[in-house]
């Protein structure tokens, strides 16, 4: 085998591996945000398919609590309201829940705390938009409802968008900052431990019909994970680019092993051999270097992967103890095994035609 062979084998191996190494990667990140949920992401979420709340929550709620399985179901109302504390003020998040701790008490999220300044034991002011009536220009103050709320406790689930603003208390508070009655933005489910989920999702869709959205914990994340899902496609579709580009070197270096044998594919055709048995012998070298090339970038990427997955050989820069993880998550998975294998035996059935062909233009009539 000559050097060009064996730089071929190796540009095969490396992009082959890439591709393993890239995808587990992928996977070791949803892996992660899955296994991270925080504890205010309910097992199943129940909303309005139109507007922004719905009458009769806690009848609902109550109707829901029948259901086998389900451990609990809760009427939660949020929206977007003004806080005030020490002077300082921010857009908050206010969310509502049934059966919080006491009224007019409220779980504020660390991104909150330090926006406001404040600390467990103070009083934050809250400020919402009144529904109904006209803005009063001449005295503005009077088309807002406040109410106040003490803090007890501060939180932190480390997903930004819930840290950076979010207050907790019960719903009859947010009910009567945001002028509701009954209504619900949403219900929240938690199921029993064994439950089936899917079981559960199934009655509640037969018992809402359309009229309600109602997602696991996973589609609440439906954000993070399509943005991971297109990232991880996209960077497969460059990889594929660059394991085509490495073909070419093997098409080039079986080309030039057809020059160089010429008089030996010459003395072969006047032996009696075949156009068609001349062919399939460069047909089959070049699928051997490309299946060559292919098994050992499959098996480097699988080691790499492994070690990465076992030992977190690669670190993550910052400080430990304010990261998530502190290496690279990585999980291998053998779907994307399969996935790889696809492109590297159409390229090495692409390659080998191609050989055969160019070997079977060079032999004499």
């Amino acid at each position: 085998m000559g050097a060009i062979s064996v730089v071929s084998i190796c540009g095969m191996a490396v992009a082959t591996a890439a591709i393993i190494c890239v995808l587990s990667v992928f996977n070791g990140f949803r892996q992660t945000i899955t296994d991270r949920l925080d504890v205010l992401t309910p097992d199943i979420l129940v909303s309005p398919a139109k507007g922004k709340v719905f009458d009769e929550a806690d009848s609902i709620a109550a109707r829901f609590r029948m259901i086998p399985g389900v451990a609990t179901s809760v009427p939660v109302l949020a929206d977007n309201a003004l806080a005030i504390c020490h002077a300082q003020e921010m857009p908050v998040f206010l969310k509502g829940v049934t059966g919080f701790k006491s009224q007019n008490a409220a779980e504020i999220s660390i991104g909150t705390a330090a926006g406001l300044g404040a600390q467990i034991d103070d009083n934050i002011l809250l400020f919402a938009p009144r529904r109904e009536g006209r803005v009063n220009l001449s005295n503005p103050a009077a088309s807002f409802i406040t109410d106040s709320v003490t803090v007890i406790d501060i939180f932190q689930t480390n997903r930004s968008e819930i840290d950076q603003n979010t207050i907790i208390t019960d719903i009859e508070t947010v009910r009567e900052l945001l002028q509701y009655d009954g209504e619900a933005s949403s219900i929240e489910i938690n199921a029993k431990v064994g439950a089936n989920i899917s079981s559960i999702i199934n009655t509640l869709k037969e018992d809402l019909g359309a009229k309600f959205i109602i997602k696991d914990r996973l589609q609440q994340q439906e954000m993070d994970f399509r943005m991971i899902s297109i990232e991880k496609w996209i960077t497969f579709l460059l990889l594929f680019f660059i394991l085509v580009i490495a073909s070419f070197n093997v098409i080039s270096s079986l080309s030039m092993l057809v020059l160089d044998k010429e008089k030996s594919i010459g003395t072969l055709r006047a032996l009696g051999f075949s156009r068609r048995g001349i062919g399939s012998v460069f047909f089959w070298q070049s699928v051997f270097v490309t299946g060559i090339g292919g098994a050992a970038g499959i098996a480097l990427g699988v080691m790499l992967t492994l070690l990465q997955q076992h030992f977190g050989i690669i670190r993550l820069q910052g400080d430990p103890e304010s990261l998530l993880v502190t290496s690279y998550p990585v999980q291998l998975q053998g779907y994307d095994i399969l996935l790889t294998l696809i492109p590297v035996v159409a390229i090495g059935l692409f390659t080998a035609i191609l050989t055969s062909r160019f070997a079977k233009s060079r032999m004499p009539q």
